[in-house]
């Protein structure tokens, strides 16, 4: 902090959230003007499976803390009522719940964020809601390698049933004749 003296609270809240900012997948930034309690509340409940956190701290403790995560880019998306979505778990999950509830309540406002150190556009965050899930991924990667080895397995086997439908015909043949 650039501060003489800063409070030692003030200091504790800059590295809890640097900490929060070096451990975290993604980090989304969201403006939240106009939002009660309760339907904050409710938004951290829906963020909670994907294994993201929604947390609001002061902008200037965030900005200092981004600087000690090497994250200065993200000091940019820190003004006027920002919250900040931890996500240690499924990044796309987590950005499609805070679109959903961003559809549902106009006061939600997707800034932009950061994904592996690079700091992404509202527009990037949309996208990143539109992909499928993390299991689905995995579920379509997995089709794809089993596909050619069913194929594989299917002509391997071919072989010796051709060889035996082949043999018997020829045995019949000699048997008819």
């Amino acid at each position: 902090m650039t501060t003489e003296n800063p409070r030692q609270e003030k200091v504790a809240v800059v590295e809890e959230v640097t900490a929060k900012l070096i451990a975290a997948n993604a980090v989304i930034i969201t403006e939240y003007r106009g939002m009660s309690v309760g339907q904050l509340a409710a938004l951290r409940r829906q963020l909670r499976p994907a294994g993201a956190e929604y947390k609001v701290y002061k902008n200037t403790l965030a900005r200092f803390a981004a600087q000690n995560a090497d994250l200065g880019d993200l000091a940019d998306l820190l003004v006027g009522p920002s919250g900040i979505t931890f996500v240690t778990g499924d990044a796309a999950a987590a950005a499609k719940a805070l679109r959903d509830v961003a559809k549902t309540n106009p006061s939600l406002v997707l800034k932009g964020g950061v994904i592996g150190g690079k700091v992404i556009t509202a527009g990037d965050v949309e996208a990143l809601a539109d992909l499928p899930s993390r299991e689905v991924l995995l579920a379509r990667f997995a089709g794809a390698l089993q596909a050619p080895l069913v194929k594989t397995a299917g002509l391997l086997q071919a072989i010796p049933r051709n060889f035996a439908y082949g043999l018997k015909a020829l045995i019949e043949q000699k048997e008819a004749a």
